[in-house]
């Protein structure tokens, strides 16, 4: 080995030493900061109880905090529900106070550790419940309403690293009730259990493409929403979910000196196989999987490579009806799934009837 290879080794050595000890300290910093949230949760949460706090009662908590620590940061009245927050969420999984000493005989040096009670988490889940930021932690907290939903989104964000912003889309998109409900035939053309519950969990039944605008819904076409999603590729692939990697749109292959284009082509690295969308504006009818099957026949004959798993294929449609899809999957000899998607131009529920409809604005205006 060459003097200038042998440097460089040290360079990469010293920069994996850095980079693991920055992390190590970084993780211990959170699980304190979380150890700390939680009583102090808890503590706002008995005393309000026991001394019938009013609403101004924590604006001036935190006044007084102020004056006592000048500068403290990360202590304002709204924070500080936060923390209430986070603590009453957990409270039958968790409780606080100190660990026995550890195997050498040296106490634990805060008394603000979460220690798991009961059977409700494990206390693996426990390790995995530290990693993730108070941020996190509050969203969580806020917009999920079951131990279960709780769980599974912790797992996800330590596990796969998720930012705020990304735990933001799936807590939008549903991704705890959306995983494993795409209708598909998975379970008769892929043979590999393995494989089988990796496609499974990679596919979603709605996908929230909120960052489609089309102005006038009657434009919308399948070029235009292509169109959108390459222009938001990033956003597409949040959706999408982790392992996902775009290779195309209108990807082109020639059969028989005719020309055929498949409308946004992915790889998924963990099936290890190429997954094609067909796109289409309106409610699925049975013909699609016809134009998919012939997608797939192509891909796997002449862009698959020896060691990858066979193409899968999504069609994603405004609507569908899963018997309808049921019922075309039954001869279908490739991996497909039918899957629907919403954008930001549909009006949530709550507020249908309380605005004016579209048509009649746009007759208001000529």
């Amino acid at each position: 080995m060459t003097i200038e290879n042998t440097h460089l080794q040290t360079i990469k050595e010293l920069k994996s030493a850095i980079l693991a000890s920055r992390y190590r300290v970084a993780v211990l910093a959170n699980k304190e900061m979380l150890g700390l949230y939680f009583a102090v949760g808890k503590l706002i949460s008995e005393k309000a109880h026991q001394e019938k706090w009013g609403a101004k009662a924590l604006e001036i908590l935190s006044n007084d905090l102020q004056n006592e620590l000048p500068g403290l940061r990360g202590f304002s009245a709204s924070n500080i529900k936060k923390m209430r927050i986070f603590y009453e969420t957990w409270e039958d999984c968790f409780t606080i106070g100190s660990l026995p000493s550890n195997q050498f005989g040296e106490a634990q040096n805060s008394e603000n550790q979460i220690i798991v009670i009961g059977s409700m988490v494990s206390n693996q889940f426990a390790i995995e419940f530290q990693k993730v930021g108070f941020s996190h932690h509050f969203e969580i907290s806020s917009k999920t309403k079951t131990l279960e939903e709780r769980i599974f989104y912790i797992q996800k964000i330590a596990s796969e690293f998720w930012s705020i912003t990304t735990l933001r889309h799936h807590l939008k998109s549903n991704l705890f009730r959306q995983q494993g409900t795409l209708p598909n035939n998975f379970a008769k053309v892929i043979t590999q259990d393995d494989l089988r519950a990796k496609a499974l969990m990679a596919f979603k039944d709605e996908y929230l493409l909120d960052f489609i605008n089309i102005e006038d819904p009657e434009e919308e076409n399948e070029r235009l929403i292509e169109n959108e999603i390459v222009r938001n590729i990033k956003k597409f692939l949040l959706s999408l979910g982790t392992d996902f990697a775009f290779i195309a749109n209108q990807y082109r292959f020639i059969l028989d000196d005719i020309e055929y284009f498949v409308d946004l082509l992915f790889y998924n690295r963990k099936m290890q196989c190429l997954v094609a969308f067909d796109l289409k504006k309106g409610k699925f009818i049975p013909e699609y999987l016809g134009k998919m099957n012939f997608y797939l026949s192509a891909l796997d004959e002449m862009v698959k490579l020896p060691h990858e798993n066979p193409s899968v294929g999504i069609i994603l449609c405004k609507e569908k009806n899963n018997k309808v899809v049921e019922f075309s999957f039954r001869d279908v000899n490739k991996a497909m799934g039918v899957s629907t998607y919403k954008t930001v131009n549909e009006l949530p529920k709550e507020y249908k009837g309380l605005l004016p409809d579209v048509e009649i604005l746009k007759k208001l205006m000529d």
